[in-house]
């Protein structure tokens, strides 16, 4: 019960900016952009400690597997980079988006299949 309390105080606080001073938008704004950076920056780390762990295995895919695993990476990469252009607009180019990013999901999912089946 205490935690729950702690919790919604923690909300509240963070609310303020955003309800009462004037401005407050930029202050969400600058907050967000900062968890994004954050978000971004622990999956690239990620991302990383991925490759060295698996380093045997990536340099021992065919040339065409590691050319679609590197290719997949790209697209979701550039379309992370996008996605306030793409989807902020709607419609067609959310669409194409969505569509991209699972291919490439797929793409990841078909190579990792091949690498670990025997």
């Amino acid at each position: 019960m205490l935690r729950t309390v702690r919790n919604v105080a923690i909300v509240l606080l963070l609310a303020v900016p955003v309800a009462f001073v004037p401005g407050g938008g930029g202050f969400v704004q600058g907050l967000l952009a900062l968890l994004l950076m954050a978000f971004l920056a622990s999956l690239g780390a990620a991302a990383r400690q991925i490759y060295r762990e698996d380093r045997l295995t990536f340099d021992s895919l065919p040339d065409d597997q590691r050319a679609v695993l590197y290719g997949a990476v790209g697209v979701i990469v550039l379309m992370i980079a996008g996605a306030g252009k793409l989807l902020g607009e709607g419609g067609f180019s959310a669409v194409i988006w969505v569509t991209l990013m699972a291919c490439a999901v797929v793409a990841i999912i078909g190579v990792w299949m091949r690498a670990h089946s025997y």
